[in-house]
């Protein structure tokens, strides 16, 4: 199962963001486990961050001059703040580019990670370390939808609840684009569920 959903990936076309403009990038790891069931490894950020403190998101962060690419980015930011050798990461190919609230572009790239890894989060950034069965996104099992407006288009995010996490902006979007992906989940967000919330 899991060497198809990796075939996937690496086939996959992600979009490309349109127009010139210029922003900062980052890179997050999206990392899933090498098991029969699959699972998303997520963080909970520390709620004193001055930047999404408390939500729950990939490990990754801002590019660093020295770094060679977004790869590179994604794996080091992995190792700083979950403490995830580089080496036990099998990179598969990244997914669609983000902008963040804060006007960050952010690129996911998507690793496949042993499912024995003892991860030792940096206490300054992360509060807890925890997995998620892919399959428990598959049937996108939102508690709420919240309306995001951004450059003059809504996307409709869903927030999903797993134990006391709650997922749901940028990760969820990435997590949506992936669950699609794989499973052919055709979960829309440019459309309104049948019911939804607007976010601010």
């Amino acid at each position: 199962m899991l060497d198809e959903l990796v075939q996937r990936v690496r086939d996959y076309r992600p979009r490309v963001l349109e127009g010139d403009q210029a922003f900062p990038e980052a890179a997050v790891l999206v990392p899933i486990t090498r098991s029969d069931e699959p699972e998303l490894v997520l963080t909970l950020r520390a709620s004193g961050l001055s930047t999404h403190g408390g939500e729950v998101a990939f490990p990754g962060g801002r590019r660093d001059p020295e770094d060679r690419d977004l790869i590179h980015t994604a794996l080091r930011e992995a190792q700083e703040e979950v403490g995830l050798p580089p080496g036990l990461v099998e990179v598969i190919a990244p997914l669609s580019p983000l902008v963040s609230r804060y006007g960050i572009k952010v690129t996911p790239i998507v690793g496949i990670v042993p499912d024995f890894v003892e991860y030792q989060p940096n206490d300054d950034e992360i509060a807890a370390v925890f997995s998620v069965p892919l399959a428990f996104f598959r049937e996108d099992p939102r508690e709420v939808t919240h309306r995001i407006d951004d450059h003059g288009t809504h996307w409709y995010v869903p927030s999903y609840r797993y134990g006391e996490f709650r997922i749901w902006g940028l990760t969820a979007i990435m997590i949506v684009e992936l669950v699609n992906l794989l499973y052919d989940a055709d979960i829309r967000l440019d459309q309104p569920p049948a019911s939804f919330i607007k976010l601010g």
